[in-house]
């Protein structure tokens, strides 16, 4: 009689469980284990899904043997998952309140798995081939043995009936001229073997300065004691070759690292960089890659040393053998996933996977966030300081324009100030670069009717669409959110009046700057240009090397970026960036602002940094005039999120729903908001519950939306809270029939 074996499998859906198949026993079966693929079916739909416990003899208890299916093809073509892939999983899934396979689906979504079966089908096709080439090789290299072989015998006898010396040595030389070939046909292997593979012998040479070597002699202190290191240098003080240090020292003692970047643009300009340092070892994730170069940076990361450099998404590459973990520019909003699940944060998910790996973990960022403040504060972080410029350049000047006073005595020509416009015109004048930033990209961000007043509005998102200007000159208005796309008539959908831009974008900034510089030569980047990779490394390429003047952008250009000759950088409507509805406004735009600083006055020389505000004695504003104020307002900050019980003291947790009726959103929030107040359901007395409220964009996609905000102390019952947060919305929605409408965001951003 047949054995049968029992599998939990994760599959790619938000279960709750992990269904059990049953595995006949068969002797032609490859092995099964822990991290094995296979196929089975759920709910009559086919999924690969992860063998995540060792196969056992008996069913789960409770569970009839009978009514346990069994399961399809064991998927052998297919890498196994890794066990610290699984504990990953685990772990995201427990902090982040989803499913084992919501996070399984994220770190293998169907492309990705179906890309590796096309691959492995392929694999296998070339082995074939070369197969059959090897054998059809060696058949023929056996007859030409054989036959060199009775040349060899025929020619013995030849010399052995010579009847003159000449004769003699003349077949004595062919015989040997035929065990010569012979003996090198003798000695090429039946299968020839690979070379294993094995870190460079030679590394380059990464020099450092005596306040670096200081800083990574610092940091090794805390990697021997078991500590995560945070490195807080200004920006140009060189926190990169820093991390390219500590990355060398891992790959000579033979581990592998992963080097994570918040967006696609600031990875792609390190690209270059530490490929020419790791030409052998480094290898590059993120969505910005095509399918196949992703798949390929999968094959690296299994079979290779490597330096993997990418997105947030590249902490659920197959990792082993990690040695080290580098999150730079933690504070950056990118690390976070918002939707779908797992709604994970690159930052914390890459400090569980060190651990998982026991690899070492650096971070760092010239603008820490209030949640690494207080990691240091509370000995999670140990800090590094690191306040000397590379090029001992000193702090740019800060400039800043009152723009509500310079228009009351016509000091504006469109967005730029004539004080600001002057301060460009000396600096290139001098020579120097210049950089124009503004937060929106688009022609103008809004359009309003001049007839009815009415500000046009997405019909299926709460937002006011943007104008478009398109390369071939024509116009179009386009949804931020949703990114649906409509011409551009000039004229009001409700009334017919006409419709005038209000504000200004990056394309209308540029349009602007060519008319008051029409000698210079300028170029605009943001996310509508850098859609093309070529365009935007070329644009950087040019303005690196000094082919262009003024460069005007969104936020793309804050980080990382080194550009020798920049002088000045503006910020232009710097009061966009303030105008959130978060208890967050402040501490992000002060981390934007010392970015934008940061890129002026990289060398040597002093840079300028102007920012053009309505509201000058903004305490933000007055932070950048007087350096000691900047961390007197980070104190203040820190003191208030104390005060209020906001993050990082508590852990905050937000209930989204989402749905098309909008009256039924409103309801369904209300009674859940009520049932997390309710002390009976065991929610921790210190929890408070805000809400239901709209967000400032209530509506996307057709989908209005509601917000319920849980705040937990961090204390003992904070895991058990968290829990508790994700029982009673489970038990809502099953008890209304309403799943599938609310999420759980852990650690909003």
């Amino acid at each position: 009689m047949p054995t049968v074996s029992y599998i939990h499998v994760i599959l790619p859906l938000r279960l709750a469980w992990e269904p059990v198949y049953a595995l006949p026993d068969d002797p032609a079966r490859p092995p099964v284990g822990v991290g094995t693929r296979v196929e089975v079916d759920f709910a009559g739909k086919a999924y690969t899904g992860v063998v995540s416990v060792a196969p056992a003899d008996a069913p789960p208890a409770g569970v009839p043997a009978e009514r346990i299916k069994p399961a399809g093809r064991i998927a052998a073509e297919l890498a196994p998952v890794s066990k610290e892939e699984i504990a990953l999983w685990r772990q995201v899934a427990d902090y982040y309140l989803c499913t084992v396979g919501e996070v399984y689906k994220a770190a293998y979504p169907a492309g990705k798995t179906g890309m590796e079966h096309d691959k492995a089908l392929a694999d296998r096709r070339r082995r074939e081939r070369e197969e059959n080439l090897r054998a059809e090789r060696d058949e023929r290299r056996r007859a030409k043995v054989a036959r060199l072989d009775a040349r060899i015998a025929a020619l013995d006898e030849k010399i052995r009936r010579a009847r003159s010396e000449e004769t003699k040595r003349r077949y004595t030389e062919a015989q040997e001229a035929a065990r010569a070939e012979r003996a090198a046909l003798a000695a090429v292997p039946d299968k020839e073997a690979a070379a294993p593979e094995s870190f460079p012998a030679q590394q380059p040479v990464i020099r450092l300065s005596t306040a670096q070597e200081k800083a990574c002699a610092v940091i090794r202190g805390h990697f021997a004691a078991g500590r995560t290191a945070y490195l807080h240098g200004v920006t140009g003080s060189g926190k990169t070759e820093i991390y390219l240090k500590l990355a060398q020292d891992t790959l000579r003692e033979g581990r592998n690292v992963l080097y994570l970047a918040p967006e696609i643009a600031l990875s792609r300009q390190l690209e270059e960089r530490i490929g020419a340092l790791f030409p052998d070892t480094f290898c590059v994730a993120h969505s910005g890659e095509s399918a196949a170069r992703r798949r390929d940076a999968a094959d690296v990361v299994r079979h290779r040393p490597y330096l993997v450099l990418g997105t947030r998404s590249a902490v659920f590459l197959p990792h082993r053998n990690l040695g080290l973990v580098i999150v730079d520019e933690e504070q950056d909003v990118s690390y976070k996933q918002d939707s779908p699940a797992p709604r994970y944060n690159g930052r914390e998910t890459a400090i569980m996977l060190a651990k998982i790996h026991g690899a070492h973990v650096v971070l760092g960022s010239a603008t820490p966030s209030m949640e690494a403040l207080y990691n240091c504060q509370a000995g999670r972080f140990f800090p590094v300081p690191l306040k000397e410029r590379y090029y001992a350049a000193a702090d740019a000047d800060v400039m800043l324009i009152d723009t509500a006073a310079e228009r009351r005595k016509n000091g504006m020509a469109g967005s730029l100030s004539l004080k600001l416009v002057e301060q460009i015109r000396n600096c290139l004048d001098g020579g120097g670069q210049a950089i124009l930033l503004r937060e929106r990209r688009s022609y103008s961000p809004a359009l309003q009717c001049t007839a009815c007043g009415e500000i046009v509005k997405c019909s299926r998102c709460n937002v006011p669409v943007s104008l478009h200007v398109r390369a071939d000159g024509s116009q179009a208005m386009v949804c931020h959110y949703c990114g649906r796309t409509t011409p551009y008539t000039g004229h009001c959908p409700s009334c017919g009046g006409d419709l005038a831009p209000l504000g200004a974008g990056t394309q209308k900034i540029e349009e602007e700057v060519k008319a008051l510089f029409p000698d210079r030569r300028i170029a605009r980047l943001d996310s509508d240009a850098a859609r093309s990779r070529s365009f935007e490394k070329d644009t950087l390429r040019r303005f690196s090397a000094g082919e262009t003047d003024i460069l005007i952008g969104t936020q793309i250009l804050s980080k990382g970026f080194d550009f020798s000759g920049l002088r000045l950088v503006a910020v232009l409507q710097a009061d966009s960036i303030l105008g959130q509805q978060d208890f967050r406004a402040d501490e992000k735009a002060m981390q934007l602002l010392e970015q934008f600083r940061g890129r002026c006055g990289r060398r040597a020389e002093k840079g300028l940094f102007v920012i053009q505000t309505a509201r000058p004695d903004h305490p933000v504003y007055r932070a950048f005039v007087d350096s000691a104020a900047q961390e007197a307002q980070r104190e203040r900050l820190l003191a208030e999120r104390k005060a209020f019980g906001y993050p990082p003291y508590s852990r905050e947790i937000v209930a989204i729903c989402k749905d098309s009726v909008e009256d039924r959103a409103e309801r369904m929030m209300r009674a859940l908001a009520a049932r997390l107040r309710d002390g009976a359901d065991g929610l921790p007395r210190s929890a408070v519950v805000v809400g239901p409220y709209a967000p400032p964009v209530d509506k996307v996609s057709g989908a209005y939306l509601r917000h319920i905000r849980i705040l937990l102390r961090k204390d003992r019952e904070l895991a058990a809270g968290k829990e508790k947060v994700a029982e009673i919305t489970a038990g809502f929605e099953k008890e209304w029939k309403y799943s599938g409408h609310i999420a759980l965001d852990v650690d909003p951003v």
